[in-house]
């Protein structure tokens, strides 16, 4: 995953190419409907589409939603700052609440906090159309081996 996902673009627009090649590699991410904005080894930006299907009560999308894109963004950046042939897992994850969502997009901002040689700590901001926080993540990856199981 390293080595394929290095496209990047402005972050303004998605970026159709990086947006195919994160669906590929993590098919859960197009079942989510996250659209790839920009990555790099300092940041990963996507975004998300509020829609009825993801909502819990009250018409806002829903926490575990929420949880599991800023998931697979932070394990697309924790990708970014794999060594070659290196893998990645979550193994620990939190996440705070400060907003809901009730329309509109959320963008999605990985960066990483702690790159060591056994694991990777990624920081996933969530952030409204109005530009205010609606969650943040901290997640733990495991590093692994080409060979690891």
């Amino acid at each position: 995953m390293t080595e394929t996902l290095r496209a990047s673009t402005a972050p303004e627009g998605t970026d159709a190419g990086l947006t195919q090649l994160l669906h590929d590699l993590m098919p859960f991410t197009a079942v989510l409907g996250i659209e790839a904005l920009s990555a790099s080894a300092e940041l990963v930006e996507a975004r998300a589409t509020w829609d009825a299907e993801r909502c819990t009560s009250g018409h806002v999308l829903h926490g575990g939603f929420l949880m599991a894109v800023a998931d697979s963004v932070g394990a697309a950046c924790a990708a970014y700052n794999l060594a070659p042939g290196a893998t990645t897992t979550t193994i620990e994850s939190k996440t705070n609440f400060m907003r809901r969502v009730g329309r509109g997009q959320v963008r999605i901002c990985s960066t990483p906090l702690f790159v060591g040689t056994t694991t990777l700590v990624v920081q996933t901001d969530l952030i409204r159309d109005d530009g205010r926080l609606v969650s943040r993540t901290t997640q733990t990856q495991a590093i692994g081996g080409r060979n690891a199981s």
